[in-house]
């Protein structure tokens, strides 16, 4: 990924908030190599993730995948993966900028945020351990409801039979990388305009999509 200083984001603490609010993976695996020396494909799935902040240095996420997938038996875990969450994002108009009624000397660009998760893919093929994910999956997304559908909700034969039919994928992260590219080399007339324009056309979001404190990088 390519990363200018002024755009990455290093806390730890911010990119986990990220992966937590936005949860929906994108796995990338390479397969293992074929017999035939035919070169290994490269293989994405978008996976809704589990972060485990106490485990491994930077955490641990845990998904599952159906069994039918073949990644989980043809995925290399000798290599890691990689895992990309995807945060806001949204187009960004030269006219929302205070320099266009200056000089004229903008263009659009894209505003988005993002981070990227390393580490070695571990597969765990066991009911028990896919039983206890797949309830605190269930539990963490069906607390905002009223009345929380429960796992225990379904009859025990139906929960057997569906988890049969899932494995379970962690990855221990080795290194953890974000992206805010949130307009941090604009002026702050600049940040102030692209707010606006974010807001007027609906974006409830615009606050997120623009550093309007950070410094404007000088090189």
């Amino acid at each position: 990924m390519y990363l200018p200083s002024h755009f990455e984001e290093s806390r730890v603490e911010v990119l986990h908030q990220l992966m937590r609010t936005h949860p929906l993976g994108l796995l990338i695996t390479q397969s293992r190599p074929h017999a035939d020396g035919a070169p290994a494909p490269v293989e994405a799935n978008a996976l809704p993730f589990h972060l485990d902040e106490g485990r491994g240095p930077h955490g641990t996420l845990v998904a599952h995948v159906a069994r039918a997938n073949p990644v989980w038996r043809e995925a290399r875990t000798d290599a890691e993966v990689l895992v990309v969450f995807q945060g806001p994002q949204a187009y960004i108009s030269p006219g929302w900028y205070a320099t266009k009624r200056e000089t004229g000397k903008v263009v659009p660009t894209w505003n988005y945020v993002l981070v990227e998760a390393r580490g070695r893919l571990i597969v765990r093929d066991d009911a028990t351990w896919a039983h206890a994910l797949v309830s605190t999956l269930t539990d963490l997304h069906e607390a905002a409801r009223p009345v929380p559908w429960k796992v225990s909700d379904a009859p025990a034969d139906y929960i057997a039979a569906t988890q049969r039919a899932i494995v379970g994928i962690e990855v221990e992260l080795s290194s953890l990388k974000g992206k805010w590219k949130v307009s941090q080399n604009r002026s702050a007339a600049d940040r102030a305009g692209v707010v606006q324009g974010l807001t007027a056309i609906g974006r409830e979001d615009a606050a997120t999509l623009v550093d309007t404190h950070g410094p404007v990088p000088t090189s």
